[in-house]
C-alpha cells in the first residue's frame, strides 16, 4: 500500500501561450498539501490532469498508488472534488442528488450524509440553483465526504465568499480532516486560508514548480529582512529568494532566517514570512536583485 496519497511525477501540458513543465511533487497521506501561485500559473491545470479531465501529454499521476489514467474508476470513487464553481443539476434538490449519487460509489454513507446535511444547515428540498455561491460549496463538500473520498481535491474554494462564509467553510473542512483523516489538495491564491490547516505547501509559477516544502519548514527557516540595499548583499545569494523595494525600504526574502540575523546583528529586522510574502517576492519580486 503506497504511503502517497498523491504523487506526480514529470507532468506536462502544453496550451497555447501556456506550458506546464515538468511537474513533480507528492502529498504523503493524512496531510494537507496547499497549492499556491498567482493566476494562471497552472494550478487548475494540474488539477484537472489529477481529475484526467483533460490528457496530459507526458508525466505519471499516481492516487494511492493507482494510475489516474489506467485505473481512472477506482481512482475517481476515492477523490472528493470541490471546486471555486460548482456545476450540478439546476433544478434538482440536495434529497435527488442524494439518490443519484449513492448508485455510484461503493463507499456511499447514508449516516454520514445526514449528520452533514445538519451540520451544513442544507435544506434537502431547495433546489440546486437557488442556493448561495457559499451554499454550492457546502453542497459540494457534503457530496464528497458522504462517498467516502479519500483525497479531497480543492480548487479555489473559497474563490469570490465573503470573509464570514470563508473561515466557516474552512473549518467545516478543518473538522473533516480532523474526524476522517483525509488527504487533501488545496489549490487556492488566497494563501491566509492555509495559514493554519496546510502541512506541506507547493509554489507554482509560470507552470513550473518553483518550490515543495513542509509548512514548518517555511514558518522555522524562511523571513524577511528589512533594511536598505546594504540587506542584500548581507543575505548570502543561495538563501536569497526573493528581493522588493518600496518607499520605505528593502525587502530581502531568505530561506536561512538565522544565518541573516548572524550577518546582520543583533539590530536586524528580521521578521516572519507569511505565505503571501513568499509567493509575491519569489512570483513578482525584483528577481534580478535576487
Amino acid at each position: 500500500m503506497s504511503d502517497l496519497a498523491l504523487d506526480i511525477r514529470g507532468l506536462c501540458k502544453t496550451y497555447r501561450g501556456f506550458a506546464l513543465r515538468d511537474v513533480s511533487f507528492s502529498l504523503p497521506r493524512g496531510y494537507v498539501m496547499g497549492l499556491i501561485g498567482p493566476n494562471g500559473a497552472g494550478k487548475t491545470t494540474i488539477v484537472k490532469l489529477v481529475m484526467n479531465l483533460v490528457a496530459r501529454e507526458a508525466g505519471e499521476i499516481r492516487v494511492f498508488g493507482h494510475d489516474s489514467v489506467g485505473e481512472e474508476a477506482a481512482v475517481k470513487s476515492r477523490i472528493g472534488f470541490v471546486y471555486d464553481e460548482p456545476r450540478f443539476y439546476d433544478d434538482a434538490t440536495l434529497e435527488d442528488h442524494r439518490r443519484a449519487f449513492a448508485g455510484f460509489y461503493p463507499a456511499w454513507s447514508d449516516a454520514t450524509f445526514d449528520r452533514l446535511a445538519r451540520r451544513f444547515e442544507l435544506p434537502r428540498g431547495q433546489r440546486f440553483k437557488t442556493l448561495s455561491n457559499g451554499m454550492k460549496r457546502k453542497f459540494a463538500l457534503l457530496l464528497a465526504l458522504s462517498h467516502g473520498a479519500d483525497l479531497l481535491i480543492l480548487d479555489e474554494p473559497t474563490s469570490g465568499l465573503d470573509p464570514v462564509f470563508r473561515r466557516e467553510f474552512l473549518e467545516l473542512v478543518g473538522e473533516a480532516l480532523q474526524d476522517e483523516g483525509k488527504s487533501v489538495l488545496f489549490s487556492t491564491h488566497i494563501t491566509s486560508d492555509l495559514e493554519r490547516i496546510a502541512d506541506f505547501v507547493t509554489l507554482v509559477d509560470r507552470g513550473r514548480v518553483v518550490f515543495s516544502l513542509g509548512r514548518d519548514e517555511l514558518a522555522d527557516g524562511w523571513a524577511l529582512v528589512k533594511g536598505d540595499d546594504r540587506v542584500i548583499d548581507a543575505v548570502a545569494p543561495a538563501a536569497r529568494r526573493g528581493v522588493r523595494r518600496g518607499p520605505y525600504g528593502v525587502e530581502v526574502l531568505t530561506s536561512d532566517a538565522a544565518a541573516a540575523r548572524r550577518a546582520l546583528g543583533p539590530d536586524a529586522v528580521v521578521e516572519r514570512a507569511s505565505l503571501d510574502d513568499v509567493m509575491v517576492l519569489m512570483t513578482r519580486g525584483d528577481r534580478h536583485a535576487a
